[in-house]
């Protein structure tokens, strides 16, 4: 324990915002491009996390043609920036543990895998751009999450020792990154974990089920 929390960092899909339908949506308009049935939401929605090469993989299968398996990498990737935030919506809850964080003089920020040219407009579809005190992308660094350089570079933007601050994610990448950047971690049980994975075998420092309890968590530490 470094004191007090004095900033909270997110993974932004999963954590921050509930990107899945949107993602989902346009795998599902990929595989009608082909001829295929769309696939339930429910299958898809703890996977999209994993990136768009692990989406192509389960919509379409593991043993693809390379240049097959491209094409249709490319056309989700494009389908999914033309409408980026359709359904998107900040998790229920999140908007007051934000404005909450806002009024306590506590910057928060994004660190994420997901590359800058979907991340800043997204950001900003959803009000957040110009709020948060720092954006760091999956190409923001020359290395991403579980590596701890992006999360270090967040805090050194939000001017905060490593060790007072929070990093909340709902993957066991996020956990890593954090642990090795020295902040403290949670896992956000909200998010997008798909029954293979075993979140309590992260090693993070505790387990939310609701934005909410962040703020526990940092009173918490404020406290002792």
């Amino acid at each position: 324990m470094s004191g007090p929390l004095r900033c909270a960092l997110f993974d932004l899909d999963g954590t921050l915002a509930d990107t899945a339908p949107d993602m989902v949506a346009a795998i599902n308009r990929v595989r009608r491009d082909e001829g295929l049935a769309p696939l339930p939401f429910a299958a898809l929605r703890d996977h999209v996390s994993h990136g768009s090469a692990a989406l192509v993989r389960l919509a379409f299968g593991p043993d693809q043609d390379p240049a097959d398996f491209e094409r249709r990498r490319r056309a989700f990737l494009d389908t999914y920036r033309a409408r980026l935030c359709e359904q998107t919506r900040l998790f229920p809850g999140m908007a007051e543990v934000l404005a909450q964080l806002e009024a306590a003089d506590l910057p928060w920020g994004v660190v994420t895998n997901k590359p800058a040219w979907l991340t800043d407009p997204l950001m900003s579809a959803l009000g957040l751009g110009d709020r948060a005190a720092c954006i760091v992308s999956g190409d923001s660094m020359p290395e991403r999450k579980p590596h701890p350089l992006p999360l270090r570079t967040a805090a050194e933007q939000c001017a905060t020792p490593p060790g007072q601050c929070l990093y909340v994610g709902d993957a066991e990448r996020d956990i890593a990154a954090g642990r090795r950047a020295g902040m403290t971690t949670l896992v956000a049980r909200w998010g997008y974990i798909d029954a293979g994975q075993r979140p309590w075998d992260w090693g993070a420092d505790g387990h939310i089920d609701h934005p909410a309890q962040l703020l526990a968590w940092l009173d918490h530490r404020r406290r002792a």
